[in-house]
């Protein structure tokens, strides 16, 4: 896979092109996300409010001191926005929409302080039976944390456009 993330505007003037068009997806490519993302304790307790998450579990520091973990997990529901988030500069930029998340598996546990990064495969991709400039991509996503232990992981299928074949920044 060989992408070109600049296209040239004007003399001298390139803008930034990035993410996978449904042509550049090549099943049994392995992506590696990055930067990194540092969870904080303000992110868990920001993302359990927002979302109206009451588990103990997630913002109570002493409750969660009596528990097997010793002190608060982060949301996994955070943990899955961060680690898909992290996959949208390359899967999802070019998306026309989220198909579906599947198999979600949530393997180990993630606190303030870890950091998290992703890996994608590309599991297979289809043109569109029913949408002739669109096609649909399946990933498998892994989400790791600093000792690269796994602490996630999901397939996502995702419907893209090929290129030039859908919105385009041209401001």
């Amino acid at each position: 896979m060989d992408v070109n993330v600049y296209r040239k505007v004007g003399d001298k003037a390139f803008r930034e092109d990035f993410g996978l068009y449904y042509e550049d997806f090549v099943e049994g490519t392995e992506i590696e996300h990055r930067p990194g993302r540092t969870i904080t304790e303000t992110d868990n307790y920001w993302f359990t409010l927002l979302t109206m998450n009451t588990a103990p579990l997630h913002f109570d520091a002493h409750y969660s001191a009596q528990t097997e973990w010793g002190k608060p997990l982060v949301d996994s529901t955070l943990t899955f926005a961060v680690v898909t988030g992290m996959t949208v500069n390359s899967i999802s930029k070019h998306v026309v929409a989220n198909l579906g998340w599947d198999e979600v598996k949530l393997t180990r546990p993630v606190f303030a302080g870890d950091t998290l990064y992703a890996t994608t495969r590309v599991l297979a991709k289809r043109e569109s039976r029913s949408r002739p400039d669109q096609g649909i991509v399946t990933v498998l996503t892994e989400g790791l944390n600093q000792k690269g232990e796994t602490v996630m992981s999901f397939k996502r299928t995702v419907l893209v456009y090929r290129r030039g074949r859908g919105p385009a920044y041209d401001i």
